[in-house]
């Protein structure tokens, strides 16, 4: 089982980025795919970001190309980085495990981190 520690949030401006990290511990989780999830209040949790074990990304359209994701397996380490903020990327962050090595639905989610607060304000 991995466990996940999020990191990086914060309160910014509009227009400003952030890099959220999320460090893995456990048993390796190089052959897992990684996920970012957001959830804003009242809102259903949606998936931001994906990257599977090999590397090939995918992204919400809202936020392609401001946001990239990235794994470091070296670290066991993901990332979140966050270009030119809007007020509606305010959420509650979180990093996911999938049980799959290709997929990243929250049906396939093996662990959750706690969460990370991202505030943008206008």
């Amino acid at each position: 089982q991995v466990q996940l520690v999020e990191s990086g949030g914060g309160l910014v401006q509009a227009g400003d980025s952030l890099r959220l990290s999320c460090a893995a511990s456990g048993r390796t989780f190089s052959t897992n795919a990684m996920g970012w999830f957001r959830q804003a209040p009242g809102k259903q949790r949606e998936v931001v970001a994906a990257i599977t074990s090999g590397g090939y990304t995918s992204y919400l359209s809202s936020v392609k190309g401001r946001f990239t994701i990235s794994r470091d397996n070296a670290e066991n380490t993901v990332y979140l980085q966050m270009n030119s903020l809007k007020p509606e990327d305010t959420a509650v962050y979180y990093c996911a495990a999938s049980t799959s090595a290709m997929v990243v639905t929250s049906t396939r989610v093996q662990t959750w981190g706690q969460g990370t607060q991202v505030t943008v304000s206008s």
